[in-house]
This record gives structure tokens, C-alpha cells and sequence, in this order.
């Protein structure tokens, strides 16, 4: 197989995205929630989007995937999208005996999980046990469910907690080590898992799953668009692909497992079912747009929870960033325009963004302090942006932000008291209480929700097979990833689709195997 640098090529897409939890690609037309698009000085910065687009496209075809010349008609296993659940479903076939080949419609992989921003969900793990985390499968069980108002898919949820400490071994043992802990909303533990210097882990680990599809000798072939299923007698045997825009053909397999992805970049599917959210900006990479969804209700797959479209309550609006979880999970506040607290930082993202809503023109600043930026370092990218204000003191910060400096002092030295006290009168908070914010300098990111993660999805069992309208599985046809629903609910915990992407990655190549090697 003539692969040049996939490596190479993994290494710079990090560069745009380790530190950020961003992929290079960001949404081509960021809008104000009121659906207008924004000014002259955003459109400069969507003109050097496109620009840095560009070059990616260029890098891509420089540094090579699989040459496409190499496509072959038939492999055991087909799987649609390279994100992270597809690389590790690939893995873990080809670890199997299989021979995989991987199907990516973007000119470079990672997909959504390349933005991916705070980290890894997963309890009672070997990280948490040597830094004195007591944790257990059903407190996360519980938490996840509260979080999802009780609407998750119990079945998928049991399975997922009960198997998130083995998806980090797995990690470690393919190099991929996440041993720096944190918290996120809805959570009462540190169970969110990190690269070790608290980096985002997006572009970490898209990087390292990467590697392991290069070690293995998996192609990839990118420019590669999957247009439909191919269904055979009751069985799901193969793709039809326009490989670098060329004529449609027809690729056979054992089973295909489809990682496409959600539709958070959809306007069909938001318009259709949540036009409340259109003009809002998204953080979703541009190639998340249902693709996946649509293939397998054409050969009568069940969808659940369509219209469950998460806001997520920080993100920058201009080029539609999101601002991670971790920065508020290591003690960053929130303050409206008048520069007064209105929330529990860490509660669960549909309220956060609710209370960010009702504040004046539906917007807020996080607060954080050095301390804070020393350890979520991905604000170091965020800084290298323009993201980023800074003072030497909480006075200066308050001026430069054009807010009341009586409000804002009283916001930081009542957060410091609750902190000192360690209870939260004002609204209840009650993690990522450990440090105060009284080390200069003082810093503020402006934000507003946007559009983040889609809940919804195609219905799957615990197998990760594909269900019909019957309930009943579709033959050699798998899914995993945002393009699965059901798992979260109404509202997706942070930290949690990372963990889904690997354990139900991991599932779906494991049981697409055992399917092949049954059926042969």
C-alpha cells in the first residue's frame, strides 16, 4: 500500500487542533443568534478560514492517504468515516484478523472528534485509583441519566459505563495515555480524562489513533464520498463511493460500519427539526451533516431523539470556537455584562446555556485567573486567536470589558469567599471549587451558547447493530459514534462522547468481526 505521511499529515493537523480542541476547519458562516451574519471584521476572518481550508485541502493531497488508484472492489469490513469511533473500530478489526479499509468524504480525518475539547468520561479507571479518586460505574450511571432527564437509552448506558475503565486501558495500551483529571458539568467526580499536560484531547487523540491505523497498514482513502448502502438479500453488503469526484462504483464487504458522524452543520436537519436554533453558530467540523443518517433510513433503519440538538453554553462566536469545558472545570466563573455571576458554572449545558440566554443580549464573559490558564493550556490557543483579554488586575479587567468594576471585584472576591468556605451560597456550585482566582493576571473570554452535539441518531442495541422499524437488527450493518442516538438523552454530559466514540467504536469492530467470521 503507497501511503506517503499519514503521520506527517496527522502531526499537522494536532497543530491546529491539540491545543484547541478545534479542528483547522471551522464553519464557513459563523451568525449572530438573531440569524444576521457578522461584520466586515468577521468576514476578513471567514476569508482566512477559507484560506487555511484551502491549504489543508492542499496539505491532504501533498501528504497523502492511501493513493485511490489502490481502492479495491471488495474488503470484510467497510467502515464510513474516519473520526475517532471509525479509526478504533478499524483498529480493533484488524487486530481481530479483518481486513478493513476505512471511507472518508473530508480531504483529512478526524471529523468531530478533532474539536473534541475537555476529555474522556470513564470511572473507577486505574488514573483515577492512583490519585485517590473514588469513583464507581453506578454513581456515573446515575449522573449521566440525571443528566439526560432520565431519557437515555438504559441499556446503552449501563453497557457504557460498565465498560469506559477498559476503553482507557485500551488507549494506554496503544499509547494514547490520559492520566490528567478533571471535571465537567453534571459530574460530582474527577472523571474526566486528559492528555497528560491537561491539553485539549481532540488533537491528540485523532493523532494517535492515526498512528495506530498507519501501524496497522489500514487504508484510507479521503475524497471519498459514501452515497448509499448496498443491500442484499436482507444484508447489508457494501458501499456505493465517488472516489476525488469521479464515477460512482460499487464497493463489496462482509459488513460495513458506518461512523459518520451527527448533523450539527445540517441546515436541512436543523430547519427540520429545530428551526427555534437556525442563525445559530455552529462548532461542528462541516462534514457533519447526517450523511450517515440518511444512508441507513434508506434501507429502513430506525432514527430516535432527532429533534435532541445540544447547545453547548461557551463558545465564541466569531469563527464559532468552543471554548472548553476544562477551563471552567479548573475554576474559571461566569459573569453577564454588568459583571455579575447568574449560574452554577458546572451545572449541566442546557442550563447553562438557558441562563446564559436570559442575560443581557444572550451573552456572558468566563473570568479565570493565571492559575487557571496555567492549568487548562488549551487557552494558550485560544489566546493565539484574540480570544483572549488581559489585565493585571480585576479592576482593569472590569474597564477593558466596559462593565461596572464594583460588580465584577465583588463577583471574584465572593467567588474566592465560597471557594475559602468551600460552599457556594449564591448558586449552589459545588465542584471545581479547589483554587481561588487571585493570581495575576486576570483574563476573559466572551461567549455564547451555539450549537454543539446532536443527541439524536439512527437507533443501535448494546452490539452496536443497526435496528429496523421491527426493533430487530439489520444484517452486517453496525454504527457508532454522534450518528447513533439514544445514548444520551435530552442532554449530553461533557466529556461523555469521547468515551462513546472508543467504547462503541471498539464494539462495532469487535462484533463486526465476530459477524464476518460467523457468517463466512
Amino acid at each position: 500500500m503507497k501511503k506517503k505521511s499519514l503521520i506527517t499529515w496527522g502531526a499537522l493537523l494536532v497543530m491546529g487542533a491539540s491545543l484547541s480542541g478545534c479542528a483547522i476547519f471551522e464553519p464557513d458562516a459563523p451568525r449572530t443568534q438573531d440569524g444576521k451574519e457578522k461584520t466586515e471584521q468577521t468576514t476578513t476572518k471567514k476569508e482566512e478560514n477559507k484560506k487555511e481550508e484551502t491549504d489543508v485541502e492542499s496539505g491532504a493531497s501533498e501528504a497523502g492517504y492511501t493513493d485511490p488508484k489502490e481502492l479495491k472492489d471488495e474488503y470484510d469490513i467497510v467502515i464510513v468515516g474516519s473520526g475517532g469511533a471509525g479509526m478504533t473500530a478499524a483498529i480493533e478489526a484488524k487486530d481481530k484478523g479483518m481486513n478493513p479499509v476505512i471511507l472518508e468524504k473530508m480531504p483529512v480525518v478526524g471529523g468531530n472528534t478533532s474539536k473534541s475539547s475537555s476529555g474522556m468520561n470513564a470511572s473507577n479507571t486505574k488514573f483515577q485509583k492512583e490519585q485517590g479518586i473514588e469513583d464507581s460505574n453506578d454513581l456515573f450511571y446515575e449522573e449521566t441519566l440525571k443528566g439526560g432527564h432520565g431519557t437515555n437509552d438504559k441499556e446503552l448506558l449501563r453497557y457504557f459505563v460498565d465498560h469506559s475503565a477498559d476503553a482507557i486501558d485500551w488507549l494506554d495500551g496503544i499509547g494514547i495515555k490520559l492520566d490528567n483529571l478533571t471535571i465537567t458539568g453534571g459530574m460530582s467526580e474527577k472523571r474526566t480524562h486528559r492528555p497528560s499536560d491537561g491539553s485539549a484531547i481532540g488533537g491528540y487523540l485523532v493523532e494517535g489513533l492515526t498512528e495506530n491505523v498507519e501501524k496497522r497498514d489500514i487504508p484510507i482513502f479521503v475524497n471519498t464520498d459514501v452515497k448509499k448502502l448496498v443491500e442484499t438479500d436482507g444484508k447489508v453488503d457494501g458501499v456505493v463511493a465517488q472516489v476525488q469526484g469521479e464515477k460512482e462504483r460499487t464497493i463489496k464487504a462482509d459488513a460495513v460500519i458506518v461512523t459518520t458522524g451527527g448533523y450539527g452543520a445540517s441546515d436541512e436537519y436543523i430547519k427540520e427539526y429545530r428551526p427555534d436554533l437556525e442563525g445559530y453558530v455552529t462548532t461542528n467540523q462541516p462534514g457533519s451533516t447526517g450523511d450517515g443518517i440518511k444512508m441507513i433510513e434508506a434501507v429502513g433503519g430506525q432514527t430516535v431523539d432527532m429533534d435532541e440538538i445540544q447547545i453547548h453554553p461557551t463558545v465564541q462566536q466569531d469563527q464559532g470556537i468552543l471554548i472548553g469545558e476544562a477551563v471552567r472545570g479548573e475554576g474559571a466563573i461566569l459573569v453577564n455584562e454588568e459583571g455579575n455571576r447568574f449560574v452554577n458554572e458546572l451545572d449541566t449545558r442546557d442550563a447553562v446555556s438557558g441562563a446564559i440566554n436570559k442575560q443581557t443580549n444572550k451573552d456572558a464573559y468566563l473570568i479565570f485567573d493565571q492559575g487557571v490558564r496555567s492549568r487548562a493550556t488549551a487557552i494558550e490557543f485560544y489566546a493565539s486567536k484574540g480570544y483572549v483579554v488581559e489585565a493585571k488586575s480585576v479592576e482593569e479587567l472590569a474597564k477593558k470589558l466596559e462593565m461596572p468594576t464594583d460588580n465584577l471585584e465583588k463577583a471574584v472576591t465572593s467567588w474566592n469567599e465560597a471557594v475559602k468556605n468551600q460552599k457556594d451560597e449564591a448558586f449552589n456550585r459545588t465542584t471545581a471549587m479547589e483554587h481561588p482566582l487571585d493570581q495575576a493576571n486576570y483574563y476573559a473570554i466572551k461567549i455564547a451558547p451555539g450549537i454543539h452535539y446532536t443527541m439524536g441518531g439512527v437507533k443501535i442495541n448494546t452490539k452496536t447493530e443497526v435496528l429496523n422499524k421491527e426493533n430487530q437488527p439489520i444484517k452486517g450493518l453496525y454504527a457508532a459514534g454522534e450518528l447513533a442516538g439514544g445514548l444520551h438523552g435530552e442532554n449530553r454530559i461533557g466529556g461523555n462522547s469521547v468515551a462513546e466514540i472508543i467504547i462503541f467504536g471498539r464494539q462495532a469492530g469487535v462484533q463486526a468481526t465476530d459477524y464476518v467470521q460467523t457468517e463466512k
